[in-house]
């Protein structure tokens, strides 16, 4: 049964763009970079071990591990860590992340800028995955670095009463973090709503179908508007970033 929500999810956004996107990505950093890059996912091709095999063959001695996600979690991109670690044998750089450089949250603030200079809604939500509810006791960093991604995006900032929000969950009988972002939404009050997911740099399901076609069918049923920020998908802004972010990786510690 879930297999089949699921599947008919992906049916209604015909299919997710987000390896179309990733190779985009790693191809605009390499052209920003003058490095080779090399895409490489957990769940579909090109998985994480071909990415790292065709980097060996490419003579690589040293590795920068990127993760596509700003905000580590163990059972994310720990995942993601683990994957890169036991494929590859040299040097490997690995980024934890990015929820608080600089530059993400410049790039951040320019995608709220864009979106305001279209209308002042009454209230903007931040939102990320929601993950379950049991990693708060095991100590995760997740929930902690977006509220300060959050915070730091706002510092000098003028943008409307904010608050953040969890989306996404699934329904597996486990409690899961929130609060929920449709629920937020509805206690607030508020008539007029922007969306920042913050915690997503690329277009896929729970973007396309949580945020563009569940929330707007909620947002039909209660009589109100809701609207979000663009994604970065391969946007120079958000390029620009990433290289900073692994210029910042390769220099030396000392």
């Amino acid at each position: 049964e879930a297999l089949e929500e699921l599947t008919q999810r992906y049916r209604a956004i015909a299919g997710s763009p987000l390896t179309e996107i990733t190779r985009a990505q790693a191809q605009a950093l390499a052209e920003r970079t003058g490095l080779p890059v090399f895409a490489g996912m957990k769940h579909a091709p090109p998985f994480i071990d071909e990415a790292a095999n065709e980097a060996r063959r490419a003579g690589v001695e040293r590795l920068v591990g990127l993760p596509l996600a700003p905000h580590y979690a163990r059972m994310s991109l720990g995942g993601y860590q683990r994957a890169l670690q036991e494929a590859w044998d040299r040097e490997l750089v690995f980024v934890p992340g990015f929820h608080d450089h600089p530059a993400f949250i410049r790039a951040v603030q320019g995608l709220l800028r864009e979106a305001l200079a279209e209308g002042r809604p009454e209230r903007l939500f931040f939102t990320a995955h929601s993950l379950p509810a049991w990693i708060i006791a095991t100590g995760d960093p997740y929930h902690d670095q977006l509220i300060k991604s959050c915070r730091l995006v706002a510092s000098g900032e003028d943008l409307p009463d904010w608050e953040f929000a969890f989306q996404s969950a699934s329904h597996t009988g486990e409690p899961w973090l929130g609060p929920d972002l449709l629920e937020a939404v509805e206690r607030s009050g508020a008539r007029d709503v922007l969306v920042c997911p913050i915690g997503f740099v690329a277009d896929h399901l729970e973007i396309l179908y949580d945020l563009d076609v569940e929330a707007q069918a909620f947002a039909r049923e209660k009589g109100i508007r809701i609207r979000r920020t663009a994604s970065f998908n391969a946007r120079p802004e958000f390029i620009g970033a990433l290289a900073e972010i692994v210029a910042g990786a390769l220099v030396p510690v000392a």
